[in-house]
């Protein structure tokens, strides 16, 4: 370490008394210096660098510091203090190599994230190694370049939260769509998600770009949501379910045990139509209802009909292509623990006299 001791006496007198030039020019030499030995330095060696170059980057200029970002930035050891300072520099010239690829602690690269400029941030989405916690705050606060960026960066390792915001904004930006949909750890939900919501030219896309297994999972997701779609769509004709049932009906009174058997055997029309029969309600009220976001109207009407809690399950899972989840199921049974069937009847009542308006 001589050469860098027999600098100290010429550092004192740059920086008390050097120019601007003069400090350039002896940053410069002793970085030279520094990336010459670097991958023999030890810890003791970079520190006294990073003393050195630390007090001759307080006063200088812009270009001088840019450069020295330029040098330092792939280094694996390069002095930490002058990295932090230099990532955390207003001018992007400056801040953006060291953001790009050198070692910067977790809490440095979060501080700059939370702070500095959109160009800083997009700067960092494309280092390697980026975790959750980093992701998270880039696909938040990053703008549509910053969130295309990191989607595009196989390294950075993105949370269930992060990709449920990039699928969020990849709704009305379809290049990061491509993005997002081409990545291999996206949550088999959220890429459904995405499929949906994407137009057929992003569809497309995927297709081209994707791996062979992702292409076929690309189709048989978009197969199964158009036959969901279609389902829904498309007007049922109840014709022949209410014959059926009503001649059943005529026979013998139909029973709970015939609606919870038309909803075990996934005979949608039927079990609406026995439903419809039960609770002298017409069968278009009763379609409708069922076809709702919601769970209540199947509450009242079973309530009404005096049916189980095992009935009306089987009767909330008949919808074709729309299976209620577990969450909907659990909250289902608690309003209908609570709806008495007093309170059901009165409903069930007002739909009757309606007679199928809807209103």
């Amino acid at each position: 370490m001589g050469a860098p001791a027999s600098l100290l006496p010429e550092l004192e007198d740059v920086v008390q008394h050097g120019s601007a030039e003069k400090r350039a020019e002896t940053l410069h030499r002793i970085t030279t210096l520094f990336l010459e030995g670097a991958p023999a330095f030890n810890q003791d060696h970079v520190a006294l660098f990073d003393d050195v170059i630390g007090c001759l980057i307080e006063e200088i200029e812009a270009k001088a510091l840019a450069e020295l970002a330029r040098r330092l930035a792939p280094v694996p050891n390069a002095p930490a203090e002058v990295v932090r300072k230099l990532a955390k520099n207003d001018d992007i010239k400056v801040a953006g190599p060291v953001l790009k690829q050198a070692r910067l602690d977790d809490p440095d690269l979060k501080y700059i994230a939370e702070t500095k400029s959109q160009a800083h941030l997009l700067a960092m989405s494309t280092r390697r190694g980026i975790g959750e916690a980093l992701a998270e705050i880039l696909v938040t606060r990053g703008d549509r370049a910053v969130a295309r960026s990191i989607a595009n960066n196989s390294n950075a390792k993105l949370s269930e939260n992060a990709f449920t915001t990039l699928v969020q904004r990849a709704e009305q930006d379809g290049v990061l769509a491509d993005k997002v949909g081409l990545r291999t750890d996206i949550p088999p939900r959220l890429f459904r998600q995405l499929l949906m919501q994407a137009s057929d030219v992003v569809h497309k896309r995927l297709l081209v770009q994707a791996r062979p297994e992702t292409q076929a999972e690309i189709r048989r997701i978009m197969q199964k949501v158009t036959e969901e779609v279609a389902a829904k769509a498309a007007p049922r004709n109840y014709t022949v379910a209410l014959e059926a049932v009503r001649a059943l009906h005529e026979e013998r009174n139909l029973t709970e045990a015939d609606v919870a058997e038309y909803a075990d055997s996934e005979k949608y029309e039927e079990t609406i139509a026995a439903l419809a029969t039960i609770c002298a309600v017409p069968v278009e009220v009763v379609d409708r209802l069922m076809n709702g976001d919601r769970a209540d109207p199947v509450l009242i009407l079973a309530r009404a009909a005096g049916f189980s809690w095992p009935t009306v399950r089987k009767i909330m899972g008949s919808r074709p292509g729309s299976k209620p989840s577990t969450q909907t199921i659990d909250a289902a049974y608690e309003n209908f623990d609570r709806l008495t069937a007093a309170t059901a009847q009165r409903v069930v009542r007002f739909w009757q006299v309606r007679q199928g308006t809807g209103e």
